[in-house]
């Protein structure tokens, strides 16, 4: 996880990025994350329960996102012999490395001002 993406210590203001890309299209720190636990743990399931979330939420929030992009951000493997699974596809991974790009900018454009709201509340 990149460093824009950990909490601030204690009561410190932090920025938190949502991408509205179309009316009902979103992408934003949950979606991001569980495309990050997906990628860590090789299933939707896996990612699901590392998150606290359940696997028909997980599985939803997947299919909203390979639908509003037009283009699948998860590969899913059906069980079987070798098992099932999951894997981000390569447009995955590079929604997961723009979102994370984008945020650590954000952050860094405006860390004095969470500074200064920090410092004033």
């Amino acid at each position: 996880m990149s460093a824009a993406a950990d909490p601030p210590a204690g009561n410190a203001p932090r920025l938190s990025i949502r991408i509205d890309l179309a009316p009902d299209h979103r992408l934003g720190p949950g979606k991001v994350r569980l495309l990050e636990m997906i990628a860590a743990h090789g299933s939707i399931s896996g990612a699901g329960r590392a998150l606290g979330m359940s696997y028909r939420r997980a599985w939803r929030l997947v299919e909203a996102m390979n639908t509003g992009f037009g283009c699948p951000v998860v590969h899913v493997q059906i069980g079987g012999r070798s098992g099932g699974g999951a894997r981000l596809s390569a447009f995955g991974a590079e929604v997961v490395a723009r979102y994370r790009a984008a945020e650590a900018a954000a952050q860094a454009a405006v860390a004095p001002i969470l500074a200064e709201l920090g410092r004033t509340g």
